[in-house]
């Protein structure tokens, strides 16, 4: 395969393209659309998606055509991935069920690939075409490979047996076997074919010659050819044409190859089975015969013809059809292929003329025909023309022929005589020697070409058999060839499940793998006994043959006693009724089988007339005595006929040993051949035939199905599932699933074995599902189907992130970019606007002219310092450099281990989930199976105990029946005698009376004579007397014969009238058989499956019942072990849950939160400078409020639409209840009748009373207990509810602090405005208020983003609320720092500017003062000029601020009205959360945005402050330099030298303060990246809050399903519980219609009747307490509904609990009612048959004193029989209330649980959030106070040099130190919080276990009261049983009464009390009772049958 370059024209037929298999897209499409298999009429299965679950069924959409449709989960079938389509062997496929195996069939026949391979199976599917695939160059590419390098072939399976054969010395056998027209012949062939190739003697060994042949040269390589024409010559003579198939072989052959030790052919055997001869001589409509006799009449020429005395084919009765065609196959061309091929195999002339006249002959016995004499029945032949052809044809005398056919001789005793044949008889015989003929032919020929390919001299060392037989047939009815056939087919299945658990066996002992061994073979073995087994009992076989041994068997007979001997069988059935037309069904590995016993003793003993088989052993032609030697062993007619028992008995003497049955013949040649094939190792091929209409390129999807189940592929595949059918090679598997587990196997070399080993720990498999070998991994069914769906899906994580991580780079390239061009812009922008400023200036223009002067002096100098501060940063920068790649590495290392670490952990996390989730679901359906196991092995028991009464009963009526039998079989032979004597004389008489015909005849003549010859009456006078005298002779001796007719016909009227009697017995039997029949045929159809060894053990039934019981004792104490063991092993899964949730949840928190932060990031970067996007985002938000208060309200309907479903369920579940009532008020009506019936049950039922009471005791214990632990629940659901008002004022006190903020903000804007008028003074710092605008400007943007994160966390008012207090006193704590600042900043104003009170006065008063002032400074001085042009743009922007502000107070204004308004709605509307998360939203967006602005004024009017100062210092200095200039002219380039350096050291000052306020711009923007990480934790943690709520949801749903599907179990159990009763019904009302008949007799019925009045009216008073009672629980089944309907809101994920346990009450009532209902009807009957006893008067006399004692019990026992019910329907009740109050701590308990969750998330998230706010606080703080300190050194340095320059940095200190204690005290808080979130969180956790302690303790209590209703229901059962037990007594009683027997009164248990009323105590005598039992008798109408 390797080594092809295309694929050629042949390899399109073998080899798979695996590039359209592997491709990825059609693997993702199965991954994405969860396809799976649905069943389908047309299609067999449909490929379909599933789109939603609803309960127990599921809502798929089909793949075809997209349609939508409803299936049964249970129907849902699972599909493998794309990886496995078009496998080459199905019992790799993952998921191996009916739908792979027929989807991989059908894909591989329509794409030509007609071989697949099934585990040890090759299934082959007919083509009907031909394939390219068989020529020699497709040998010579098998040759020499092994199976699994080569794909599927029939060479393939020759190569594998020839080489295991040469291999392993063992020999090998093929076994074909299909259907007709599967292709079994063809693939036989092409075995032959390719072993004659390969292992053909004369291409390498040319020495190997014969030495005794007389022609050596023949030899040569002859032995190949004469094995593959030996063919032609077997399926001429052995193959026909049917309707399914054109040359279908009808016999079974078996074809031994020997081989040499070299591998050689050294010789062939044929053996062949189950010949159909019937076909010869009749055949079906459009079939023909065997082909040799077309291909005879066709091909023979004239000289030929005339031998062999041959016709056309019209004239040939056994030809039915005339002359059919073969389309595409000519007759007289085959004819002579077969005639070459007979020559090379050696026949000589004589031999084939010989073998041709006995194929004319054959077609000769149907043309004689035989006539039925006139005034007999015997036959005649009219014409013996076609027995002279016959006779000459086969060498016998004409007329001994004849005679020996018309009346041969028969030995009776020790004479033979000589018997008459019927026309029937002889045309039986005939067919019957023309079959015997043709099969003879067949045996010789099967002989003569073993004989021809023998090859004594050179013997083989092995062999290779091929077996070609017919597979399981199943037809409507089927005779004893399909029995053979199926029993053929039985013994080669159990040698596959053998073949197959012996090499499984072996490949788990190679591989070392620890597995309990199964011989599957075992299986079959139930069913093999059934047909072979010889005694004890006999089986199917073994009766046949025994039956052929007695005279009067017949085929009835045989079916009677193998349903007497085998009834009980596991694997037999008998038909349902009397009109099925099958006699007995078997049931094999295939299916049911029906039977149909016609003539089966007959095909069984296979009769001949041994007078002709004589005639033809001597016959004169040598070849038919040949054929006919053994002809001392066929069945003669004195076995068949059985004359008399003393002739049958002497010919069986003479004939003992020789006579051997086909049954027999046929059974051992299966012996031997199942013996080779043991010894053999198989091989087994499987043909499927895939349509009827022989189409190529049509599938069948049903029938190839109904093919795989029969030839066993289906079987094998169920064996392959028990086991480990999926094997991977270590190397695959590492290399296909090590994504999987990528840090699981260390670096470096490792073996194999150890690497899967590591990896299956790492994927946490279950050990259950997987086995590691020596050299491969094993797994089950299933497994590598969902790790191919893990695979799948972590390529597709791992695409998306390397997917995001592209996006992020580029994106972060372009931003970086972008803030490349804004600095760029700014610096431009800024340069730009500083020059327009100075280039009108005068000093400016002086400063560029002296500039260049200056800069010459002082250049070395600059130079130098230049260098100094260049080398300073170079050595810095390599520094921080290095630092950095240290840091940079290292950080690299951590992430790469983190996310090693957070992918192995992801993985297992999810292995250990589906592992636990799979493990949950198994011991679900484990828990489901036991209580399914116990409540069969309940049912065995209570069937068991019915069987034995019906067996007790089986056996009485046996011994009835077969006294019948006796009486019937003496009848039988006198008859028979009468009849023999009737026939011989009704022979007689029929001769008398064509003899008085005749004499009339005569006698007319004579008297004619007369007349005409009156003249010569003279002379025959004489001769008229004697005629007259003959004439009164026969007068007498017919008045005789006369005589003996009408004896005769009194005798035939006697016969008749006695044979009517004995049908009216019979008939009467007949019905109380089929009675019988009918009952144990429901019971064994209820108990087939468990009565496996039931026939071995029923003679040790009732020792079984004594241990039954101590068993059950046991079953029942392990049961409780069993109920305490899941109850921990739920608590240990529970927690396991809670833990694996928890580090899922963690693990997904992690990944979830560091891909939002990135793309949070991108997100934030790019709407820094936007506020347009910042408005499109708050109207995004609105859409989605209002989308969110949609789905709000979309919900609200569906939950009131589930309200109303509910009602309505409940309305519903009330009419039920009203009908039960109206059903049980019927049902009280009829137990008035049960007080008689239940005499006899009053022990019994005094026992059960008192196990009752104990029962009551312990279910009030237990009811105590519940009931304190639901009052425990219901404190703790008010504690609950508590804890929900707490939480309800903390909101309301949430609001009011917000109010308060609100009004803070006011003052604070007021404030602000107060202070924005005195900045305007203070024109010189623009540059500086600008920057710090810009920074403002970035914190409203940030506080925009956490707006943002507000808004997207509406979902959860809780988080929203707690996140309103954190924002409360995050606003606090700033406006407090503002108000320090402010006071600040006023004392810095009232000591620092005393001459500038002026600047408080209104804008434009302070805008004109500065105009003056700039007026005034210009006029001083020139220099004053850039302090003017500086003073004109702050005045502009300043306008700017106050046009601002007015819009900032626009805003609050509106803001305070929304405030108000939003209270307003906050009041109204508290529960619609939205509304109320969008008008907070927008109040905080807004008071934030007033917040910014307020701190961004506050700042700027501080930085002001400090500018003014800086520039008053300046000022004064100025004027300084300026009155010194003006008092020293002189001296101006000096004056004018120290002011370019004061300038120069201001400058210094303002570039120091420039890099301190970049310093501190980095730390708020280090402040902003913390809140923005934390604001993406609180996103991520909110979507993890989601995905949490949404598994919960689908755990509910899960857990709905089950609970369905539990609930739809039970509900099929109580339909079959109410179709059993329901049939109980139907045989009991059959009693009744007896009784009625008796009731007619019945004098005293009266006061029976008065006391059955009584009864009623007492049970009419019983029926209002139960009415009472009704409404009591239909009044407390309202209250429930009621609380119901109050916690809806709380209870939506637990409605399908309620909804559950309300449908089992339901069904609980009915199955109660029902069993009520039962147990009058059961009253009812033993009343009427208590009635029907006391038909009899005298009886009744002695009966009434007992009658009225047993009264009074029933009394007794009625009421407390009305104690019970009141104690069931108190205990009933208590369950209803117990059961709700669990539904209600469910839900409590569920509440808790999300609650629990929620603040365990929260908790974490707090944790998070801390933890990063430590470190980055810590580390930020670290930086900033070392970089604040070194300032501050430097700063102190400046100081001491410019004394006046410390108070600025001291401000900027005090300034850093109150943000840095902000920050403190912030943290502080949040700690604080996180230690009470941690309280709250232990507290929760600690009430949730508790809460789960008392859940788990309310379950097992409610498992108990289960427990124990399920005891009363059984106990309630058993008093059903027990009424059964009474009505069969009564039905017994019924017929002892009419036989006049004995009457017994007996209980159906043993160890009850007995009362038998023998017939001797009666006061009555033997007439007296004989005369009324035959009253009785007549009196009683016959039965139907």
């Amino acid at each position: 395969m390797a080594q092809r370059t295309g694929l050629e024209d042949p390899e399109r037929y073998l080899f798979v393209d695996r590039a359209v298999i592997y491709n990825p897209a059609t693997q993702a499409d199965w991954t994405a659309k969860k396809l799976v298999w649905i069943p389908s009429e047309r299609h067999g299965f449909e490929a379909a998606s599933i789109k939603e679950e609803r309960g127990d069924e599921v809502m798929v959409e089909l793949a075809e055509n997209g349609k939508k449709a409803m299936v049964n989960k249970d129907d849902i079938q699972k599909m493998n991935p794309p990886k496995f389509s078009k496998v080459e062997d199905m019992a790799e496929l993952t998921c191996l069920n009916e739908a792979s195996v027929l989807h991989n069939l059908k894909d591989r026949y329509y794409s030509g690939l007609i071989y697949t391979y099934s585990g040890l199976f090759c299934v082959v599917i007919n083509p009907y075409k031909n394939l390219p695939i068989y020529s020699e160059n497709i040998i010579e590419m098998y040759r020499g490979k092994k199976r699994h390098e080569m794909p599927p072939h029939i060479y393939a399976i020759s190569e594998s047996a020839y080489r295991c054969m040469l291999q392993d010395r063992e020999d090998q056998s093929i076994l074909c076997t299909g259907e007709s027209g599967a292709g079994k012949t063809e693939n036989t062939k092409k075995v032959i074919q390719y072993l004659a190739h390969v292992a053909s003697s004369h291409k390498g060994r040319k020495d190997h010659n014969i030495p005794d042949s007389p022609k050596p040269v023949k030899h040569q390589g002859e032995l190949e050819r004469q094995l593959l024409q030996a063919n032609p010559i077997l399926e001429s003579f052995g193959n026909a044409k049917t309707v399914k198939n054109d040359n279908s072989s009808r016999f079974g052959k078996f074809i031994r190859i020997n081989f040499d030790v070299t591998g050689y052919i050294v010789g062939a055997n044929i053996e062949t089975y189950l010949l159909e001869k019937s076909r010869a001589v009749r055949q079906a409509k459009d079939e023909r015969t065997f082909h040799i006799f077309y291909q005879l009449l066709s091909g023979a020429g004239e000289h030929l013809r005339s031998d062999l005395l041959l016709e056309g084919f019209n004239n040939y009765r056994f030809l039915s059809n005339g002359y059919i065609p073969i389309p595409g196959q000519q007759d007289k061309d085959n004819f002579q292929e077969t005639m070459e091929a007979m020559h090379i195999m050696g026949f000589s002339h004589e031999e084939i003329l010989s073998m041709l006249k006995v194929v004319s002959s054959v077609l000769q016995f149907g043309n004689i025909s035989f006539k039925k004499e006139r005034n007999t029945d015997q036959a005649s032949m009219p014409e013996n023309t076609v027995a002279q052809k016959l006779c000459h044809l086969l060498g016998m005398n004409v007329m001994e022929f004849t005679r020996a056919i018309l009346t041969p001789r028969i030995k009776v005793g020790r004479d033979y005589v000589q018997k008459a044949q019927t026309k029937e008889q002889a045309d039986f015989a005939v067919e019957a020697l023309a079959k015997a003929t043709y099969e003879r032919l067949f045996r010789w020929l099967v002989h003569r070409i073993n004989k021809a390919l023998d090859r004594t001299k050179r013997q083989g060392a092995s062999f290779i058999g091929i077996l070609d037989i017919a597979g399981f047939e199943i037809f409507e009815l089927n005779s004893f060839e399909q029995l053979c056939i199926n029993y053929t087919n039985e013994k080669l299945q159990q040698l596959f499940n053998h073949t197959m658990f012996v090499l499984e066996q072996e490949e788990y002992q190679r591989e070392g793998i620890e597995w309990n061994f199964i011989d599957f073979g075992l299986d079959l073995q139930p069913c093999i006994d059934l047909i072979e087994r010889p005694a004890n009992p006999p089986g199917v076989l073994a009766l046949l043959d025994e039956e052929c041994w007695f005279p009067k068997a017949t085929d009835k007979t045989f079916v009677e006693k193998l349903v007497q001997e085998q009834g009980s069988h596991s694997k037999f059935q008998k038909p349902r009724q009397l009109k099925d037309k099958a006699d007995f069904c078997i049931i094999h590995y295939a299916g049911k089988v029906d039977y149909k016993a016609d003539e089966w003793l007959m095909k069984n003993m296979d009769p001949l007339n041994d007078n002709v088989a004589t005639l033809l052993h001597q016959s004169s032609d040598r070849f038919v005595a040949e054929l006919w030697k053994d002809v001392d062993r066929i069945v003669g007619l004195d076995q068949v006929t059985g004359m008399t028992e003393t002739a049958f008995g002497s010919a069986y003497k003479t004939k003992k040993g020789m006579f051997r049955t086909v049954g027999q013949l046929y059974k051992e040649s299966l012996t031997k051949l199942m013996a080779t094939l043991r010894n053999t190792n198989p091989n087994f091929v499987r043909c499927i035939i895939p349509n009827h209409e022989k189409r190529a390129g049509k599938l069948d999807p049903h029938l190839v199905l109904d093919q795989l189940r029969c030839n066993g592929v289906l079987e094998g595949i169920r064996i392959c599932r028990q086991g480990f059918p999926n094997r991977i090679v270590f190397q695959e598997f590492r290399q296909r699933y090590e994504i999987l587990t990528p840090n699981a196997i260390p670096k470096g070399f490792m073996d194999g074995k150890q690497a899967c080993e590591r990896m299956i720990r790492a994927l946490e498999l279950d050990p259950n599902l997987y086995r590691i070998g020596q050299s491969k991994i094993f797994f089950r069914a299933g497994v590598l189907a969902h790790l191919e769906e893990e695979r799948d899906l972590k390529i597709t994580d791992i695409i998306i992130f390397f997917q995001a991580v592209c996006r992020g780079y580029l994106a972060r390239k372009a931003f970086a970019k972008k803030q490349q061009q804004l600095s760029a812009l700014k610096v431009l922008q800024r340069n730009c606007a500083a020059y327009l400023k100075l280039r009108h200036w005068q000093w400016w223009r002086v400063f560029t002219k002296v500039k260049p002067l200056l800069q010459v002096t002082r250049q070395e100098e600059e130079l130098q310092a230049k260098d100094e501060e260049l080398l300073k940063v170079k050595e810095k920068q390599t520094k921080v450099e290095g630092e950095l790649e240290e840091m940079e590495r290292k950080h690299q290392q951590l992430l790469e281990e983190k996310n090693i670490l957070a992918e192995q952990l992801q993985a297992e996390t999810e292995l250990f989930a589906e592992a636990e989730e799979m493990r949950a679901r198994l011991a679900a359906k484990k828990q489901e199976l036991e209580e399914i196991l116990h409540d069969l092995e309940s049912r065995v028991e209570e069937e068991e105990e019915r069987n034995q009464i019906l067996q007790n009963e089986k056996k009485k009526m046996q011994a009835h029946i077969q006294d019948l039998e006796e009486q019937l079989d003496e009848e039988e032979g006198a008859r028979q005698k009468l009849q023999l004597e009737k026939v011989t004389a009704e022979a007689k008489i029929k001769k008398m009376e064509e003899e008085i015909l005749l004499l009339e005849d005569q006698n007319s003549k004579f008297i004619k004579e007369k007349k005409l010859m009156e003249d010569r009456i003279a002379e025959c006078s004489s001769q008229l007397a004697e005629e007259e005298e003959k004439a009164k002779n026969l007068a007498k001796i017919r008045n005789k014969q006369e005589v003996m007719i009408s004896d005769l016909e009194e005798r035939l009227k006697k016969e008749e009238k006695t044979r009517q009697e004995l049908e009216k017995a019979k008939r009467k039997l007949d019905g109380e058989t089929t009675d019988l029949q009918d009952q144990i045929a429901e019971l064994q159809a209820q108990v087939d499956e468990l009565k496996v060894q039931l026939a071995k053990k029923e003679e040790e039934l009732q020792g079984a019942l004594a241990r039954g019981d101590d068993e059950t004792l046991h079953k029942n104490n392990a049961l409780k072990v069993v109920r305490e063991l899941q109850a921990q092993i739920a608590e240990l899964q529970e927690d396991f849950e809670s833990e694996k949730a928890s580090r899922n949840k963690a693990e997904k928190q992690k990944r979830d939160l560091s891909e939002e932060l990135e793309a949070l990031k991108t997100e934030l970067e790019d709407t820094l400078d936007t506020t347009a996007a910042q408005q499109e985002l708050r109207t995004k938000r609105e859409q989605e409020v209002a989308e969110l208060k949609k789905a709000l309200e979309e919900e609200t309907k569906n939950h009131e639409a589930q309200i109303q479903d509910m009602r309505q369920r409940h309305a519903t579940a009330l009419e039920e209840l009203s009908e039960q009532l109206e059903q049980a008020k019927r049902f009280k009506a009829n137990l008035e009748k049960n007080k008689q019936g239940l005499e006899t049950d009053n022990k019994e039922l005094a026992c059960e009373v008192k196990v009752l009471q104990q029962v009551k005791a312990e279910s009030e214990h237990k009811r105590k207990k519940l009931d304190a632990q639901v009052q425990e629940l219901h404190a703790k659901v008010s504690e609950g509810d508590r804890l929900r008002a707490e939480l309800v004022e903390r909101t309301s006190k949430l609001q009011n602090e917000l109010d308060n903020v609100s009004t803070l903000l006011e003052e604070a804007e007021k404030k602000g405005i107060k202070f924005a008028k005195d900045a305007a003074s203070l024109e010189s710092q623009l540059q500086d208020t600008q920057e710090l605008l810009q920074e403002e400007t970035r914190q409203k943007l940030n506080l925009s983003s956490r707006i943002r994160q507000l808004e997207e966390e509406k979902n959860s008012l809780q988080e929203q609320q707690e996140e309103e207090e954190e924002a409360r006193k995050n606003l606090e704590k700033q406006v407090l720092a503002l108000q320090s600042q402010l006071a600040d900043t006023k004392k810095k104003v009232d000591d620092d500017l005393g001459t500038i009170e002026s600047l408080e006065e209104a804008k434009k008063k302070l805008l004109k003062d500065v105009e003056a002032l700039s007026q005034r400074l210009e006029e001083k001085a020139l220099a004053y000029d850039k302090l003017e042009k500086t003073k004109n743009r702050l005045q502009q922007e300043l306008d700017d601020l106050t046009v601002d502000l007015d819009h900032q107070r626009q805003i609050v204004s509106n803001l305070e009205k929304k405030q108000k308004k939003f209270d307003q709605l906050l009041a109204e509307e508290k529960n619609i959360s939205a509304r109320y998360a969008e008008e907070r939203d927008r109040a905080e967006a807004e008071a934030r945005e007033k917040e910014t602005k307020a701190l961004s004024l506050s700042r700027a009017l501080e930085e002001a402050l400090e500018a003014k100062e800086e520039f008053e210092r300046q000022n004064k200095q100025l004027r300084a330099d300026m009155e010194d200039l003006m008092s020293s002219k002189d001296d101006v380039g000096k004056n004018v030298h120290e002011l370019e350096k004061s300038k120069r050291a201001l400058e210094q000052q303002v570039e120091e303060m420039r890099t301190q306020l970049e310093e501190l711009e980095d730390e708020l923007q280090a402040t902003e990246d913390a809140k923005l990480r934390l604001e993406v934790n609180m996103q991520a943690m909110k979507a993890q809050f989601e995905r949490d709520l949404q598994t919960r949801d689908e755990q509910n749903e899960e857990k709905k399903r089950l609970l369905i599907k539990q609930v739809r179990e039970l509900e099929a159990e109580l339909e079959d519980e109410r179709k059993q009763r329901a049939l109980a019904v139907a045989s009991k009302k059959k009693m009744e219609i007896d009784l009625k008949d008796l009731e007619a007799q019945i004098e005293a019925a009266n006061k029976a009747r008065d006391e059955v009045i009584k009864q009623l009216r007492k049970l009419q008073a019983q029926m209002k307490d139960y009415q009472r009672e009704l409404e009591e629980a239909r009044a407390s089944r309202d209250e429930i509904f009621a609380q119901s309907k109050e916690s809806e809101k709380k209870l939506k994920s637990l409605e399908a609990e309620i909804l559950q346990l309300q449908e089992e009450l339901a069904s609980s009532e009915r199955a109660r009612r029902h069993a009520e209902q039962e147990r009058d009807e059961l009253a009812d009957e033993i009343a009427n048959s208590a009635s029907g006893k006391s038909a009899l008067l005298d009886e009744k006399r002695r009966l009434e004193a007992r009658i009225a004692q047993l009264e009074e019990e029933l009394e007794e026992e009625q009421s407390n029989m009305e104690l019970l019910n009141d104690r069931f329907r108190k205990t009933t009740l208590q369950v209803d209330t117990l059961n709700t109050e669990l539904a209600a701590e469910r839900s409590a308990a569920q509440k808790s649980d999300n609650a629990r969750q929620q603040l365990e998330r929260q908790n974490k998230e707090l944790k998070a959030k801390l933890q990063e706010l430590e470190g980055a606080v810590k580390s930020k703080f670290k930086a900033t106070i070392s970089a604040l300190e070194a300032k501050i050194g430097q700063l102190e340095e400046q100081l001491e040099q410019e004394a006046k320059e410390r108070a600025a940095a001291n401000k900027l200190v005090r300034r850093t130190e109150k943000k840095l204690k902000e920050i403190f005290m912030q943290v502080e808080d949040e700690r604080r919080h996180a230690d009470q979130y941690k309280e709250q969180m232990e507290k929760a956790n600690a009430r949730m276990k508790q809460l789960k302690r008392q859940l788990e303790e309310a379950e097992e209590e409610a498992t108990r009261a289960n427990a124990s209703r399920r005891k009363l229901q059984r106990e309630l059962d058993d008093a059903t049983e027990a009424n059964e037990g009474l009505s069969r007594e009564v039905s017994t009683l019924k017929n002892r009464l009419r036989r006049g027997g004995p009457i017994s009164f007996s209980s159906s248990r043993p160890g009850r009390r007995q009362l038998h009323i023998e017939g001797a105590s009666l006061e009555l005598s033997d007439d007296d009772t004989e005369s009324k039992t035959s009253d009785v008798n007549e009196t009683q109408p016959p039965q139907s049958e």
